[in-house]
């Protein structure tokens, strides 16, 4: 279980402070199967997961969906055929928090 794994999420306020970019190598190094895309300038994290068929997919997703519910903190999830794409970032304030990070290491657990 990765440090990050074994932390909680914050409540999250609209002017809480997003992931400086001196935080991000060490974040992201926790995480190393994730990218930091830029999606209209709002960096989220971002991962796909593979699988042998759909049914193994959409209990994965359902999986991530219950550990988002469990901290309060929501992803983009897209299943399709054989994978699922999962994206974290934090709505409130339009860019990355320490809590996507500690969302990706938590689902990483979920994927083994």
């Amino acid at each position: 279980m990765t440090e990050l794994a074994q932390q909680s999420c914050e409540a999250c306020r609209a002017d809480a402070p997003r992931v400086t970019k001196e935080q991000m190598p060490a974040l992201s190094a926790a995480v190393p199967q994730w990218q930091v895309i830029d999606d209209h300038a709002v960096l989220k994290l971002q991962r796909q997961f593979s699988f042998n068929n759909f049914v193994q997919a959409m209990t994965f997703s359902n999986q991530v969906g219950d550990l988002a519910e469990q901290h309060g903190h929501h992803p983009a999830i897209l299943t399709e055929w054989g994978k699922v794409t999962v994206t974290w970032w934090t709505h409130k304030i339009k860019g990355l928090h320490n809590n996507d990070f500690v969302m990706a290491a938590k689902t990483d657990e979920l994927a083994g």
